[in-house]
Order: C-alpha cells, then sequence, then structure tokens
C-alpha cells in the first residue's frame, strides 16, 4: 500500500518521523531483554499516522497488522502525543501567521471535527447548525489556498464570529490587507456576501457580489477539505474524550508537515 494512501506522507516524509519520534522517546521502543513488542517502531508510528488519517477502528486496524485491539489502543496513547510533539514545529504560529498574511488578503474559515456525544460535555459540545457534537476549527488561508494558520479547537457551541474572536484569527486578519469570511462572520469587518433583505429578495447587484465572494473563497474551502482528508477530523471521533486534544494536534501537525515535500 502507498504510504500517501494510508498515511497521507511520503515514504521519505515517514522515515524522518520514525527518527524524530525514536530520539523523543524516553525509553527506546525496542530494548534488549524482556518481551518483545508486537510492532516495530517503523510499524507502530505509520500505523499510529494510518489511524489519525483513517479513522478507522482499532479493530480493523489490529487485523491489518496482526495484533489485538488492545494492543493497538496502547500504542496509540503511547505515540500519537510523541508524534504531535515532535511535529509542532512545522505548526504555523499565531506570529508567524500574521506575519504570512502581512499586506496580503486572506481567507477564514470555520468547520466542525465531529466527536462522540461524550457524557457530561454533550451540551458544550453540541452544534446546532450541524445537529452534531464536535469542535470548532478556525482555518485561515491565501487567495492562492495556501493555509497559515489553523486554530486550537474551541467546544461545537461556538458559532464562528465567537471563534474568530476567541482565536488569534482576528489578530491575524489585523495585520493583513484584508479578509473574506462567509455569512457567520458578520460584524468582524471583513468582506462578507450581502446579507438578504427582511422580507425581500436580493437585488441583481447583490447576487453578482455575493457569486464573486464566494468564488474568492473557494481555496479556503480546499484547504479544510485537505485538512480534513486527515479523517479523525472529519469522522467521529471515537476515543475518550481527554486524548481528543493530543489526536487534533497530531492530525493537524501531520497536516502541516506533509505540505513540507511533495508526495511520491
Amino acid at each position: 500500500m502507498r504510504y500517501y494512501r494510508t498515511t497521507g506522507l511520503t515514504a521519505a516524509q515517514t522515515r524522518e518521523l520514525v527518527c524524530l519520534v525514536n530520539e523523543a522517546l524516553e525509553k527506546p521502543w525496542s530494548r534488549n531483554g524482556g518481551r518483545r513488542k508486537a510492532l516495530g517502531l517503523y510499524r507502530a508510528v505509520s500505523m499510529a499516522c494510518m489511524y489519525l488519517r483513517q479513522n478507522a477502528t482499532e479493530e480493523f486496524i489490529g487485523d491489518l497488522h496482526g495484533i489485538s485491539q488492545s494492543t493497538v489502543s496502547r500504542y496509540l496513547a503511547a505515540l500519537i502525543p510523541v508524534v504531535s510533539a515532535v511535529l509542532e514545529e512545522f505548526v504555523p504560529t499565531a506570529d508567524s501567521a500574521a506575519e504570512s498574511v502581512r499586506g496580503r488578503i486572506c481567507l477564514v474559515d470555520g468547520t466542525l471535527t465531529p466527536c462522540w456525544s461524550y457524557k457530561g460535555h454533550r451540551k458544550e459540545l453540541w452544534n446546532h447548525k450541524h445537529a452534531t457534537t464536535g469542535f470548532n476549527v478556525q482555518l485561515m488561508s491565501l487567495l492562492d489556498g495556501t493555509a497559515v494558520y489553523v486554530s486550537e479547537p474551541l467546544p461545537g457551541k461556538t458559532n464562528d464570529y465567537k471563534a474568530f474572536h476567541d482565536t488569534p484569527a482576528a489578530q491575524i486578519v489585523q495585520h493583513s490587507g484584508g479578509g473574506i469570511g462567509d455569512k457567520g462572520y458578520y460584524g468582524t469587518g471583513m468582506v462578507t456576501p450581502k446579507k438578504k433583505p427582511y422580507r425581500g429578495e436580493p437585488s441583481k447587484s447583490d447576487k453578482e457580489c455575493n457569486a464573486e465572494i464566494s468564488a474568492l473563497r473557494a481555496p479556503v474551502e480546499r484547504a479544510i477539505a485537505h485538512l480534513k482528508s486527515w479523517r479523525i477530523l472529519h469522522t467521529d471521533y471515537r476515543r475518550p474524550h481527554g486524548t481528543y486534544r493530543d489526536a487534533f494536534n497530531a492530525a493537524r501537525s501531520l497536516f502541516f508537515f506533509s505540505l513540507t515535500d511533495s508526495f511520491e
């Protein structure tokens, strides 16, 4: 199986990631003496990346690798935080994003990364627009679709207007040459589609303006689709609520890491 299909990384990127993980581990993955691990480090890291890329069940991943579901769970718990940590340098900070958009038009959009309806968290995670539970994430790109910033996840109940101000997105736009958003960003000072008049119909000029704005916003929609090709961010996250942030950070890091080299 090609690595692009299974993990989202080329073979060269996978080797680099394995080396980084190996250096970051507190104890050697394969130690002399004692019980031998079911998977070597290379296969274990590839398995963790496959999980984030495909969001397949642990039983399915275990069958592919000839190991049990419980072993898969242990390996994911051990490796996902390490993958997130070693690739953190590839994730743009708010300061670097502000520098990237300086004097340039930027596009902003929010997306919901769905998850299970966790007991005790359903109210904060429930998103009325999508009628499901998840987290609100803000993504910013340039007009050519280059992603320059992906925010930390906020509770799904957070709308895009509030998320825009609760994350560094608003400050980043202030350094840009202007921002473009959808109707969820009314009142932010960015360019947004014109509202439909109360009990009326939009004029021809308003429709043409909205069509032009939609065309300009297409690249950020594609950037979001690319981010969510790490399907852990596209389909329901099923592991315990407390593990979500590590998985999100790892997937976000892999997204930006994958952009550092061309796919094979």
